[in-house]
């Protein structure tokens, strides 16, 4: 069953009167439950790409479908919504706040979808623990490290276990063995749930774990390795 699905999507972001294409004449299907990466150099699209999936940015021409909701058509409010449910986001900037402690950081989006305390707590204390952070939840974020405050927005995206995980570089500055068991956490999440993810990534690593990796390049798609299975 398709999740997503872009159908010649161009992206165009306007400098004054120059005109610059971020991606052009896309298309790409993904399955649920697929585990995929768009690989490229910088400057390929590959976070345009994720911020069109995601409902953050709205293509200039094509449809873009998530879940059967077809996205460009939805209003900002609706849209909100639907990013709120069924949408995770791990973002290079990590995006915390500033005031809240790491735990009420990673319970932001329960908080949001109204999960309980007790229910809250459980789910991200049990993520804590896994990526090795017990114990720091209640720093805040300035007394974090850059790799703890990764983590942090990493299990912000997980616990509310939503249909997909859109990740910008999910391993930046995180060492070799964090990465890997954050790697292995997302593939276990993904193969009891079903959640689908897809990464940008420039880390061996990440490609290394995914069963699918899309090459990305000047805003095309240059190679698909599903093509080649």
């Amino acid at each position: 069953m398709a999740l997503i699905e872009l159908q010649q999507v161009s992206k165009i972001y306007r400098k004054g009167r120059q005109e610059i294409p971020a991606v052009t004449d896309f298309d790409l299907t993904i399955q649920q439950g697929e585990f995929t990466v768009l690989a490229g150099p910088s400057g390929s699209g590959k976070t345009t790409v994720l911020n069109l999936m995601g409902g953050l940015d709205r293509p200039s021409h094509g449809s873009v479908m998530v879940d059967d909701r077809r996205l460009e058509t939805l209003a900002d409010g609706a849209l909100a919504d639907f990013r709120l449910q069924s949408i995770g986001f791990i973002f290079q900037a990590y995006n915390l706040i500033p005031v809240l402690t790491a735990e009420e950081n990673a319970e932001f989006i329960l908080l949001l979808q109204g999960v309980p305390e007790k229910e809250r707590r459980r789910r991200v204390d049990d993520l804590f623990k896994k990526l090795g952070m017990d114990g720091l939840q209640q720093r805040r974020p300035n007394d974090l490290s850059g790799g703890q405050q990764q983590r942090v927005a990493i299990i912000r995206a997980m616990s509310a276990a939503p249909a997909l995980i859109i990740a910008d570089e999910p391993t930046a500055n995180l060492d070799t063995k964090t990465s890997r068991n954050l790697l292995e956490i997302m593939q276990e999440l993904n193969t009891s749930t079903g959640t689908t993810f897809v990464f940008s990534s420039h880390d061996p690593l990440v490609i290394e774990y995914a069963s699918r990796v899309i090459g990305l390049k000047d805003g095309v798609l240059e190679n698909d390795s599903r093509d080649c299975a």
